[in-house]
């Protein structure tokens, strides 16, 4: 047995990191599939000596190395009780590139699109294109030899390996290529352990018999994608097995598709391709049955497509409660129950428009289709969007039954396809199940998914049921029964069956030669382990109820909020690929900041601690310590899974067995010290701008010294509508809105909230304001909810007789008016009250943006004086609001030109960046946002309409932003 002196003499040796702590253990335990298997310990190799190492560690003691990158596997085939080997964190460089042959050598860490955006400058792409390609990586589509929605066109992986470099079982390192005879020869003379793998290799493999054995059992030819074990008919087509061949032997075609269970990748060499052509269309087909829609494959196939697409109505009604994906779906029809996305593409937008024409003729006379749009430029990348979303979407399935990965891998050759979707649905219907269908129908693979409940014992037998089931059925058509997500756990006891007893002896023999004392990654592929056990859902456990203030009835409480993250990683893409999401992570790429952390650690922590607070473990303050509830999650995540509301929930509920520092007090009450301050503010400001006092006062409570601290208003603007000269105010206007008087535009922006009461008044609105109190945003964000609910339900009946359709809530501060369409709906207890005023609440720069699209203001009021704006938008109104309308609304004058930067979080996020432990990391994260900043300050303003934002910017680059409003008042025509 191993023991915890042994791990940490491990990580002595590395000069990577080693994670033995419970936390990381429970966050490694599971991937984008339904098993948990709870590791040992993660490795995070930064050396290849580092891997040598841990070899040797885990063969002394006898147990196993579970090589993973991003982690978004649907099968199992990264977990393990072993060793995590995570290539993510520091295997992620380009070694070589060579443009002229058009090949690259790159570490297994290194994302898919981020590879391919170094080489678009240069006309080229490594083809294979996941669902996942923003964040899996390269040694995982290695191991599972991904195709994805190009492999009709491009072939799948493992056509585009030409070398690997690895390290062996025993510790050596090995380089395996495309060989020569007289290259085999030298091998074979070689009397190391990779000398010893081609002898023994090649003696297993010849024999004519063998061949024949192998062509009979494996899956039919012309099924490009398929993932039968270890592709030792691929081996079997070189010259060396067959002489009318003009195939080199490279032992990179079992290498690829072995799920790390025969070497550990450390370099791979890829063949590229010529970027696709430049004029594309997408074409969606839209028919009244599954059954159509497939049927209509064979027909589209006979054009030259670039990608072949099928998602059926369950996913595309998911996208409905998906902001971004909401507004992705613009492109349907009526409601149609399957959809067929078909790409084409062309060197010239002649040829592109006579492709079209003839694929549009065959489909009207030829298929049931009953609409047809044409896609272009945009419209193409938001529909690839939400087809490449599909995964993610079925976690937002409500409750307990899920579309789970058993049986979503399956391919026929197109010519079967039909024949086998009508055994198909009979086979589903004897179940009683509807499935989900999401497809690369192009080349006849379907991601089917039944739908059910891990959590209940007969679906846990109906799951493996159904599988068996559909073996048979993928058999009878000599089809793979994985095409492109691996065996795993899920598959690889049914490789027996589906290749024959035989071939299987063979696959046993290949494993053993290469891992004799099998370390890698085991119970995958050979001897597997059962495909019905180690379910990340306990079924002999009753699902565990926990209490909360915030209301999560929605998603059917707050464990099953958690649940709705499936895996699938999306919070793990880079900043290169837009959004905002995962902040933390995208600093310091370590999986405990991830969104399917949080998640994970919760699920995790929740239901299985049975103290009497639940919340009370600090391996959960852990993971939430770098969430800043940017809530790009609730967008960007397919699942909408809400860490924000997590994160406030999770830090009032250990607040009650741990309480609070001063420093969180002084954040979450800012708005009633302001309060205090304020009468003296100019006390106050020389006091937090001083040297020798502001350095007291921020070692007192513990803040960056590097920050400055906001000055509070001379006035407040509650002050200024009470005593300011209503004469300056036009009030015989007939449409009226009302003003939510945030506690920021209240004691530090003031003179915006002035700005907006005196442009939106000259533009033809009464400005209404209530005594209410502030939004409750601090308290929170700091898990003082309990405050925070009587600040809701006040300010909630305060306005629900006042606000409606023709009489809006409009707020200045994102985060704060945006709070009446989040948290105030989880925290309210009039739930109508606070349902009708959210419907009718907007921050001012969407008021203004709607009230110009309706014609009520107009560009006239306004200079025509030219003006450059780059904007940083608000996380929180990019995930709740309309972020477009801070470009719509600074556009409105004539003269204006704005631009919303790519900038992602700013990193202030309230209190966040200015704690001290915080300060770097916060930084860090607006280092994006400051670049921007720097390159465009000189010939545009800088506008940005959140105050930490503003604060953020100046602290990071001495520079003057702006909120919106207060350029548009500029702007006003006197």
């Amino acid at each position: 047995m191993i023991n915890k002196s042994d791990l940490l003499a491990l990580g002595n040796l590395l000069k990577g990191d080693l994670f033995i702590d419970d936390l990381h253990k429970r966050l490694y335990a599971t991937d984008a599939s339904v098993y948990r298997i709870l590791p040992l310990a993660v490795v995070c190799p930064k050396v290849a000596d580092d891997i040598i190492t841990a070899i040797k560690f885990v063969t002394k003691h006898n147990i196993s190395l579970i090589p993973r990158t991003a982690g978004t596997s649907l099968a199992g085939q990264c977990v393990g009780e072993g060793i995590i080997l995570d290539f993510s964190k520091y295997f992620n460089t380009i070694v070589d590139f060579n443009e002229k042959e058009k090949t690259i050598t790159v570490q297994p860490g290194i994302v898919r699109d981020e590879l391919n955006l170094f080489l678009k400058p240069y006309g080229l792409f490594f083809s294979p294109n996941t669902s996942t390609s923003n964040r899996c990586m390269i040694g995982g589509m290695v191991g599972n030899n991904s195709s994805g929605s190009t492999s009709i066109k491009y072939g799948v992986t493992r056509d585009k390996v030409i070398g690997i470099e690895a390290i062996l079982s025993d510790g050596s390192m090995a380089y395996f290529s495309s060989l020569s005879e007289v290259e085999l020869k030298e091998k074979f003379k070689s009397s190391n352990f990779e000398g010893q793998l081609y002898r023994e290799s090649i003696k297993l493999l010849t024999g004519a018999d063998v061949k024949e054995l192998v062509d009979l059992s494996y899956p039919k030819k012309n099924i490009h994608r398929r993932n039968s074990a270890y592709a030792i008919d691929k081996l079997l087509d070189s010259n060396i097995f067959d002489s009318s061949s003009s195939n080199s032997l490279n032992l990179c075609n079992i290498l690829t598709g072995s799920e790390g269970t025969l070497a550990i990748s450390t370099e791979i060499k890829l063949k590229l391709d010529n970027l696709p052509p430049k004029y594309e269309s997408l074409v969606i087909l839209h028919f009244n049955s599954i059954s159509d829609c497939l049927n209509a494959v064979n027909l589209v196939m006979t054009h030259d497509l670039y990608s072949c697409e099928m998602l059926d109505k369950t996913i595309l009604d998911l996208t409905k409660h998906n902001k971004q994906q909401l507004s992705n779906r613009a492109f349907l029809v009526e409601d149609p129950e399957a959809i067929l996305m078909c790409e084409l593409r062309a060197n010239s937008n002649n040829e592109l428009h006579k492709q079209l024409q003839l694929f549009l003729h065959d489909i009207k006379s030829n298929s049931t289709a009953f609409a047809y749009p044409v896609l272009k430029d945009s419209e193409i990348d938001k529909a690839i969007d939400l087809r490449k979303a599909g995964l993610g979407l079925l976690g937002n399935m409500i409750g307990d039954h899920k579309a789970v990965a058993c049986i979503e891998d399956s391919a026929v050759s197109l010519e079967d396809l039909p024949a086998y979707i009508n055994e198909f649905s009979l086979l589903m219907k004897r179940f009683n199940q509807k499935p989900v269908y999401y497809a690369h129908a192009g080349a006849g693979e379907l991601h089917l998914r039944p739908v059910l409940n891990l959590k209940l014992p007969s679906d846990v037998e109906q799951f493996k049921s159904i599988t068996k089931e559909v073996a048979k059925l993928v058999k009878k058509y000599n089809g793979s029964l994985s095409g492109e997500h691996g065996n795993g756990i899920v598959r690889s006891e049914f490789i027996p069956f589906m290749l024959g007893n035989d071939v299987y002896e063979i696959l046993k023999h290949i494993k053993y030669l290469f891992d004799p004392k099998n370390i890698f990654n085991p119970g995958k592929i050979i001897d597997a382990a059962p495909m019905d056990s180690n379910f990340r859902t306990d079924i002999t456990k009753s699902v565990k109820v926990v209490n909360t203030m915030m209301d999560f009835s929605e998603s059917g409480g707050i464990l099953r909020e958690s649940e709705k993250c499936n895996g699938s990683g999306d919070c793990r893409k880079l900043e290169a690929f837009g959004g905002v999401m995962c902040p933390s992570f995208r600093v310091t790429k370590d999986e405990k900041h991830t969104t399917r952390a949080r998640a994970n650690a919760l699920r995790e922590y929740l239901s299985e601690n049975n103290s009497k607070n639940v919340f009370n473990k600090e391996e959960l303050k852990t993971v939430f310590d770098l969430c800043i509830s940017c809530k790009a999650c609730k967008i960007e995540c397919p699942s909408s899974v809400d860490v924000a509301a997590l994160k406030a929930e999770f830090e009032f509920q250990y607040n009650k067995s741990n309480p609070p520092s001063l420093r969180t007090k002084i954040f979450a009450f800012n708005n009633e010290i302001n309060s205090i301050v304020q009468p003296i503010s100019s006390i106050y400001n020389f006091f937090i701008t001083n040297g020798w006092s502001s350095k007291l006062f921020k070692k007192i409570i513990n803040v960056a010294k590097e920050r400055s601290i906001p000055k509070v208003s001379s006035k407040t603007l509650k002050n200024y509508i009470k005593h300011y000269d209503n004469n300056c105010f036009d009030n015989s206007l007939s449409r009226e809105v009302y003003l939510f008087i945030d506690e920021f535009s209240n004691y530090l922006d003031t003179s915006v909230g002035i700005d907006t009461l005196h442009l939106l008044n000259k533009l033809g609105y009464k400005v209404k304001t209530l005594n209410n109190k502030a939004s409750g945003r601090a308290l929170i964000s700091k898990g003082f909810l309990n405050q925070a609910k009587a600040v809701v339900d006040f300010n909630v009946s305060l306005f629900k007789n006042h606000i409606k359709i023709s009489s809006p809530l409009i707020g200045i501060e994102p985060s704060a008016i945006l709070s009446f369409k989040d948290e105030y709906l989880r925290l309210a207890k009039d739930k109508d009250g606070a349902k009708s005023i959210a419907k009718h609440t907007y921050t001012v720069e969407e008021f203004i943006a709607n009230e110009f699209n309706e014609g009520h203001i107009k560009s006239t009021s306004f200079t025509m004086k030219p003006k450059r704006i780059k904007i940083h938008g608000h996380c929180h109104q990019k995930a709740i609001g309309n972020i477009n309308a801070l470009k719509a609304i600074l556009e409105i004058p004539e003269g204006f030109k704005a631009d919303i930067l790519p900038s992602g979080c700013c990193g202030m996020a309230g209190s966040f960046g200015y704690e001290k432990e915080h300060y770097e990391i916060s930084m860090k994260m607006g280092a994006s946002l400051f670049s921007y900043v720097k390159r465009y300050k000189n010939e545009n303003v800088i506008v940005a309409n959140g105050t930490s934002c503003r604060h953020q910017i100046s602290d990071g680059t001495n520079v003057k932003s702006y909120h919106p409003i207060t350029i548009l008042r500029q702007a006003l025509k006197v």
